[in-house]
């Protein structure tokens, strides 16, 4: 890791110097812990800060009067863990981490100890608990699924007014409109500051299209 790369991201989100120092610790238990469970591509840890610090820092600015997040399959914990740590100097700020694998969350519990980040992290698979998860002012999920599976999944809440914030790469466009066939949207086609080729789609309506 190159230490101007650590810098430059923190500056850009004017990240203090508390919340540093927690982001800090959890890049090194995601170091860590990668070496007995593949939490993310092995290519991509060189680039840490880029590719996966600021790749989630970058949606709190999306919805930034949300307090209430829930971000489905969190695996790394990216974006939700990243979320919380960033988030816990705001008022009221607090991520639900929803994921089906044990070990992974085991990896988010204890960086969550580790750091202070204000979660709850569910060990479930999404489509038997999202129905309660009505209390959420966002729902995010990155790198886990196509967007038309997203929608069906997140339906129950974007119908009734949670923002939906998916992180996509290239293929955003093949994915919006292959979902535009079941669903009628409204949404934003947000350019990444990471990535020039990912968009970052914000959903803040969702109805199904008549057949």
């Amino acid at each position: 890791m190159a230490a101007t790369e650590r810098e430059r991201v923190l500056a850009e989100h004017d990240v203090s110097r508390e919340t540093s120092r927690r982001l800090d610790i959890y890049v090194e238990q995601l170091k860590r812990w990668q070496t007995v469970k593949n939490l993310v591509g092995p290519a991509t840890l060189s680039e840490v800060w880029t590719r996966h610090v600021a790749d989630a820092l970058q949606l709190l600015a999306l919805a930034p009067n949300a307090t209430r997040w829930l971000d489905l399959g969190s695996g790394a914990g990216i974006p939700g863990l990243i979320l919380a740590i960033a988030g816990r100097e705001r008022k009221m700020f607090h991520v639900k981490l929803l994921e089906s694998n044990a070990r992974k969350c085991a990896f988010l519990t204890e960086t969550a100890r580790l750091t202070g980040a204000p979660v709850t992290v569910l060990n479930a698979r999404i489509e038997t608990v999202i129905a309660e998860q009505t209390d959420t002012d966002v729902v995010c999920a990155r790198a886990l699924a196509p967007l038309a599976q997203l929608l069906d999944w997140t339906e129950p809440l974007l119908k009734t007014g949670t923002i939906g914030l998916f992180p996509k790469g290239r293929d955003a466009a093949t994915e919006l409109t292959e979902a535009l066939r079941k669903w009628s949207l409204t949404y934003d086609s947000i350019p990444s500051r990471t990535d020039s080729q990912a968009r970052i789609l914000r959903v803040t309506a969702l109805s199904r299209v008549d057949s």
